[in-house]
């Protein structure tokens, strides 16, 4: 069990000492959609959602949500974030809304897991503010695209 870095030789969870690892610029960059009736994207893009400006809405919890995933993940670090966005990109043929995360930081450790985050809740804060619209929406795909920095360099997942 030694070979997996959150957890000690006797099996024991801990958090992963990065304190002799090197400073580098690290960038993660995640996407997700959510998939909906075309009413509710046209409604989404119109502003005529009776709970406000959903993409907005959903930029700024992607956002703080990046910011906290410290607190939100046993074991991950905080970190001091130089640089999180999150895009949205509605889809009318496939009435959805793909949505890009990047996160960015000058640290010892990745921010994949910022940028996860990140499209995740701008997934569930879309959820939120529509589902007395459209409760079959789904969120889906949420996966990591692309991330650089550390040790392990470069990856794009070609998928």
């Amino acid at each position: 069990m030694a070979d997996f870095s959150h957890l000690d030789e006797k099996g024991r969870v801990q958090m992963v000492d990065v304190s002799e690892k090197k400073t580098t610029d690290r960038l993660a960059i995640a996407v997700g959609k959510v998939s909906m009736k075309p009413d509710t994207l046209a409604s989404i893009l119109d502003q005529a959602m009776p709970k406000g400006n959903v993409l907005e809405t959903a930029r700024i919890a992607g956002i703080m949500a990046a910011k906290k995933t410290w607190e939100l993940i046993p074991m991950c670090h905080p970190l001091e974030l130089t640089h999180v966005r999150v895009d949205f990109f509605p889809e009318k043929e496939t009435s959805s809304i793909r949505i890009e995360g990047q996160a960015r930081v000058a640290g010892r450790t990745g921010v994949e897991m910022e940028a996860l985050t990140a499209v995740s809740v701008a997934a569930l804060t879309i959820y939120d503010m529509c589902k007395s619209a459209d409760k079959a929406m789904a969120i889906e795909q949420i996966h990591l695209v692309r991330k650089y920095g550390g040790k392990s360099g470069e990856f794009v997942n070609e998928g």
